[in-house]
């Protein structure tokens, strides 16, 4: 297992995230947790973000680190709806999927719509591209300050 984590227990806020990349991908790359599919050299970008979120993160170790922290603001009670869309000749999968969890603290409720642009190589995943709604995160975490 090459999982950048010394236990998974620490990212499962977002157990039902890494859960449904897990199906959508299930037979397209190597089996295994979340960090395991992708590449060691993965770049992940985040199109549509939120302000202090990083635009383009490198590295599976990188893309563990941002997700960390995720327990401590945010926990996924379930991912749903899942979509894949796969062109074999050009390796790439598109992820359609939703969210609903809640805020740490505040006790708002969360949920959200994705997209994730997916390119493969050698049954892992080597580039990301993600869409979300950011209006639901600032909903969520009540920003602007009203």
């Amino acid at each position: 297992m090459k999982t950048p984590i010394a236990d998974p227990a620490d990212f499962a806020a977002l157990d039902p995230f890494f859960r449904i990349i897990e199906q959508g991908l299930d037979g397209l790359v190597e089996p295994g947790h979340f960090f395991d599919l992708l590449a060691e050299d993965v770049t992940v970008e985040y199109v549509v973000t939120v302000p202090g979120y990083p635009a383009r993160v490198e590295g599976r170790t990188a893309v563990a680190e941002l997700y960390r922290p995720y327990g401590s603001m945010l926990v996924l009670d379930r991912c749903f709806d899942l979509a894949v869309y796969h062109d074999v000749t050009k390796g790439v999968v598109v992820l359609e999927y939703g969210s609903e969890g809640r805020v740490v603290g505040a006790g708002g409720r969360y949920a959200n719509r994705y997209i994730s642009v997916l390119t493969l190589r050698d049954r892992e995943v080597v580039h990301w591209r993600d869409y979300l709604d950011p209006v639901a995160v600032f909903d969520a975490v009540g920003w602007p300050a009203h």
